[in-house]
């Protein structure tokens, strides 16, 4: 066990020091390093065991894919902003928004907005990489934490990612116990209600008032109708997204199309502001609507307008700007890879089993298990995955129902993966809503009070459905 738990610790001294010596740099190289390190341990210990290199090689591919798909929807996304920034899409959502949102209420209404956009289309990812963008862009405007919101944001995608049929996670979880999805979704309801109207009282009571004077917003509002068709029909891509999500196209493709539909939008009602940007890239003036375009789609935008604050609210985007992230999460999956294969990973779950007395405890294990894993795998696919697997004898055997475990898998592995900044859910919050890990995670509310939930219930053994005499 010692042995298991050494690549741990060596993870665990890395990161707190790349986090002493480069604060909130830290993700942007270091913590890489850390992981490759505590990977070179953890393969080690597996050549120890017994396996062969061409294993732990194994291992190492196997883990870095199961993050593709989500490195491909990051970068679409990054070429997405750029897009829907040319388009006038972003730049509407923000000059409605400020005029239709309170900053009173606004954290609040952030979070209602972004659950029910999310319960209906299943997906956290898309309300973030849409709506979260421009609602970061409006709490800019307003002068308001773009940390605080991005934690309203998170919280409501994530609120109805839980509770969506349509959702990835709902489905893997209810899979992977052997219970039927809309019990689990039902069952959930204990856990995710009490938690999400705790966080929606946490953003009234910190509700804040506009930081920026009322005559700076308007004219920040003014600056972007100069600068870009704010017409009703610039939210058109958006409204695009939702209808092929709710389709159930998948991700990646569905942004892919809605990134062509921001390029189409801004050639037709955008291309003096096109003009205008591609002109700004280059000396000699050649082909500006082109440049302008495809700068937009790998470099994303750049203002360059004399109101200085207007271009640091559009500043963003690009295929470019999520490569870091990229970087993060595939040093992550490798090392979960191996964690995984050498049984690393099965050795620490199985700690926490064998402390199980009660079913407080047993709930207490399995989110533990979830988070635990969510830290080492790096992705919340896994921590659904594995400990589902592995902890359901154990409520078979205590006669507890399996829609215990597939809540307890999703009050962890769902929640808690946003909150870890090199999981593959946190790696890309991050990137697409500009705001780091760690910053927003204590205004991330549900995300760890659901789990809090959780545990408490099952102590005083409120909500623990038993199993049927015949199952």
């Amino acid at each position: 066990m010692l042995l298991s738990l050494a690549p741990i610790i060596l993870l665990v001294g890395l990161l707190s020091a790349a986090v002493q010596l480069f604060g909130s740099d830290a993700s942007y190289g270091p913590n890489q390093i850390a992981l490759v390190v505590a990977t070179a341990a953890a393969a080690l210990v597996g050549l120890h065991r017994g396996l062969k290199w061409e294993d732990i090689q194994e291992a190492l591919v196997s883990g870095i894919k199961v993050g593709m798909g989500p490195i491909l929807i990051l970068l679409a996304v990054g070429s997405l902003i750029g897009s829907w920034i040319l388009s006038g899409t972003v730049p509407a959502m923000i000059y409605h928004g400020v005029a239709l949102l309170d900053p009173s209420f606004f954290y609040a209404a952030s979070a209602i907005i972004c659950a029910l956009a999310s319960i209906s289309i299943g997906s956290s990812w898309t309300v973030a990489g849409t709506l979260g963008i421009g609602l970061i862009g409006i709490a800019d405007s307003f002068g308001l934490s773009p940390a605080f919101t991005a934690g309203a944001i998170i919280s409501g995608a994530y609120f109805g990612d839980k509770l969506s049929p349509l959702s990835d996670t709902t489905n893997l979880a209810a899979a992977c116990t052997g219970v039927d999805l809309f019990a689990h979704i039902r069952h959930m309801l204990w856990t995710t209600v009490p938690a999400f109207i705790v966080a929606l009282i946490f953003f009234v009571l910190n509700a804040e008032e506009a930081a920026r004077p009322p005559e700076e917003i308007e004219k920040l509002r003014q600056a972007l109708a100069v600068a870009f068709d704010v017409s009703w029909y610039s939210l058109l891509p958006l409204v695009g997204m939702l209808v092929l999500v709710a389709l159930r196209i998948p991700a990646y493709p569905a942004i892919l199309i809605s990134t062509l539909i921001g390029l189409f939008f801004a050639v037709i009602f955008q291309s003096e502001a096109v003009m205008r940007y591609g002109l700004s890239l280059s000396a000699d003036g050649s082909s500006p609507m082109i440049r302008g375009l495809w700068t937009a789609l790998f470099d994303g935008y750049k203002g360059s307008s004399p109101d200085e604050s207007l271009n640091n609210l559009l500043s963003k985007g690009g295929m470019a700007s999520m490569l870091n992230t990229v970087w993060l999460i595939i040093t992550a999956l490798s090392l979960g890879g191996v964690l995984e294969r050498t049984g690393i990973l099965k050795e620490i779950l199985d700690v926490a089993l064998k402390r199980v007395k009660t079913t407080g405890d047993l709930v207490l294990a399995t989110i533990t298990g979830g988070v635990v894993t969510n830290i080492l795998a790096a992705d919340q696919f896994l921590a659904i995955a594995l400990p589902g697997r592995l902890f359901t004898v154990a409520y078979d055997e205590r006669h507890l129902n399996r829609l215990n475990l597939s809540r307890s898998l999703e009050d962890s592995a769902t929640l808690t993966s946003v909150l870890v900044p090199w999981n593959t859910c946190g790696a890309y919050m991050s990137a697409t809503l500009g705001v780091a890990t760690l910053d927003y995670l204590p205004y991330a509310v549900f995300n760890y009070v659901g789990p809090l939930v959780a545990i408490t219930l099952a102590y005083f053994l409120i909500a623990q459905k038993q199993a049927s005499l015949s199952g």
